[in-house]
């Protein structure tokens, strides 16, 4: 016997005999928003902010004939000369740049480049108010997952339509073949000795309310 039929043995005495009857799974947790905070759908992306603004991130409100006035904005306060955009990202919104390149992921970049790279701007699939969570799964004008997690800033575009109230509402929203990356504020700084933080050291989010 190897150790690993060993081990797989200990496993399968831990466990005991199969179970025939499905195990009733609690659903005692919030499906949407209560009280006050749900009261209109202006309350909720109020919630989004406060909750975004609460885990470190600078978020600004903009109406969407502001979006890439905005955009520029924000990416002049980084002082980027380069940044990286998933290839479908909306013209429009990186009309205003002057002086900032933008390299379409589209072929697909290198690490390097990315990690080179002043920063990246992307959108979302959707946002939840209750965590101030992001979640982005590939699909338009999010790009693949390595250009919210390389680059070492990252501006994303929340659209006030794609906020709900609770995770589950996010799930319901969601793809669950897609590959998906929940993002709630910048990582941590690593403890001493530790693992390096994964995803940006500086985050920040756009609202627009359209």
């Amino acid at each position: 016997m190897t150790a690993r039929d060993e081990v797989s043995r200990l496993v399968r005495e831990a466990l005991g005999p199969p179970r025939r009857t499905p195990v009733p799974v609690p659903r005692g947790y919030l499906t949407r928003l209560t009280g006050p905070e749900a009261a209109t759908r202006a309350d909720v992306v109020a919630l989004f902010t406060e909750r975004v603004a609460a885990l470190g991130v600078a978020v600004r409100h903009v109406g969407g004939d502001e979006l890439a006035t905005a955009v520029a904005a924000v990416l002049w306060g980084w002082e980027a000369k380069r940044i990286v955009v998933p290839s479908d990202l909306p013209f429009g919104w990186l009309a205003e740049l002057d002086g900032v390149r933008a390299l379409a992921d589209s072929p697909v970049l290198d690490v390097s480049t990315l990690a080179g790279a002043d920063g990246t701007v992307t959108g979302c699939a959707v946002a939840v108010a209750q965590t101030g969570t992001v979640v982005l799964d590939g699909g338009r004008a999010q790009g693949r997952r390595a250009l919210a997690l390389v680059p070492d800033r990252h501006l994303c575009v929340v659209h006030a339509d794609q906020i709900v109230g609770v995770v589950p509402e996010a799930v319901r929203r969601l793809d669950p073949a897609l590959p998906q990356t929940w993002i709630s504020g910048p990582p941590s700084a690593p403890s001493s000795g530790g693992p390096p933080p994964h995803g940006p050291r500086t985050l920040e989010m756009l609202v627009v309310d359209d």
